[in-house]
C-alpha cells in the first residue's frame, strides 16, 4: 500500500493545533500555535507541522478541519464536528475510554463514549467563561503569575480556600478579596482549580461517569486541575501529552478514513 499522509487541523478559540498521520496509525508530526480562529494561527500551525514532518501540502492526501473555526479553513477537504473528533482522538489514545472531560479556551464539555469509541451523548457549557481555560487566564493575570505556573503553585497549597462564585467577574473579585486578606497565592490557586472541577465535574455527572475517564484540552496539561477533578469525581483521570492535540488527532484519523473510502470508490469505478 502506498503511504497515505493525512492532516487534522483543530482551530480553537485560543489556539490552533495540527497533527499529521501516516497510514492512519503513526503520528508523524504535531504542532500548536497559541492563537486560534480569525488569526494567522491556522496557516501558521499548518506550515509548522509540515516543516516538522518534512512534507508539503502536495504530500497530504486529505485534510480535515475541526474546532471553533473549522469552516474558515479553505485548505481543508472537509470539516468535522469537534465532538466527533474528540471521541475519535481519545479512543485512539485510550481504547477503553467511556467518558471524556474536555476543557477548552471558551467552553467545557463532557462526552459519553460507547464501546468502539463512538459518541453517544454530550453536555456542554459554552455560555459562561467560568470552568474554561479563559477563566484560568483571567485568574492568572489577577495573581500576576503565568498560567503554566498554576500546577506548581497548586502543589504547594497548605490550606483549603473556597472560591464559591460561578461567574468569572465575581470570582475575580473574590480572588482579589482573598489576596487583600493575606491568603497565600498557592492556596487561592488550589481553590480556583476545585471551583472549576466542581463546575466541570457536574457536567460529567449529568451524562454518567464511567471508566476510563479521559481529560483532554490544553487545561489537561495542568496537574493541579487533574488532581481537583479526581477528587471531585472520585475517578482516576487519564491524560496524555497529546491531550491538547486530541481534536486534531481525531480529525487526522477521520481524514484517513475518508481517503481510504475515496480510494475504494475509485477502484470500483475502474
Amino acid at each position: 500500500m502506498n503511504t497515505i499522509y493525512t492532516m487534522g487541523v483543530d482551530i480553537g478559540s485560543t489556539a490552533s493545533k495540527s497533527v499529521i498521520l501516516e497510514n492512519g496509525k503513526k503520528i508523524v508530526a504535531t504542532a500548536v500555535v497559541d492563537v486560534g480562529a480569525g488569526t494567522s494561527g491556522p496557516s501558521r500551525v499548518m506550515s509548522e507541522v509540515l516543516e516538522k514532518a518534512n512534507l508539503t501540502m502536495d504530500d497530504i492526501s486529505f485534510t480535515m478541519a475541526t474546532g471553533y473555526g473549522r469552516n474558515a479553513l479553505e485548505e481543508a477537504d472537509m470539516q468535522m464536528s469537534e465532538l466527533s473528533c474528540h471521541a475519535k482522538g481519545a479512543h485512539f489514545l485510550f481504547p477503553n475510554v467511556h467518558t471524556i472531560i474536555d476543557i477548552g479556551g471558551q467552553d467545557a464539555k463532557a462526552l459519553k463514549i460507547g464501546d468502539g469509541g463512538h459518541l453517544e451523548n454530550f453536555v456542554m457549557n459554552d455560555k459562561c467563561a467560568a470552568g474554561t481555560g479563559r477563566f484560568l487566564d483571567v485568574i492568572a493575570r489577577v495573581l500576576e503569575v503565568d498560567v503554566s505556573d498554576l500546577q506548581d503553585l497548586d502543589a504547594k497549597a497548605t490550606k483549603d480556600v473556597t472560591i464559591s462564585s460561578t461567574c468569572t467577574v465575581f470570582a475575580e473579585s473574590e480572588v482579589i478579596s482573598q489576596l487583600a486578606k493575606g491568603t497565600k497565592i498557592e492556596d487561592i490557586v488550589k481553590g480556583i482549580h476545585y471551583s472549576i472541577a466542581s463546575r466541570v465535574g457536574s457536567l460529567a455527572k449529568r451524562i454518567g461517569l464511567k471508566d476510563d475517564v479521559v481529560f483532554t484540552g490544553g487545561v489537561a496539561l495542568n496537574k493541579g486541575m487533574v488532581r481537583a477533578l479526581e477528587q471531585n469525581t472520585g475517578y482516576k483521570i487519564h491524560t496524555s501529552p497529546m491531550c491538547q492535540l486530541n481534536g486534531a488527532l481525531g480529525a487526522a484519523l477521520f481524514a484517513y478514513q475518508k481517503q481510504r473510502n475515496l480510494e475504494r470508490k475509485s477502484k470500483k469505478l475502474v
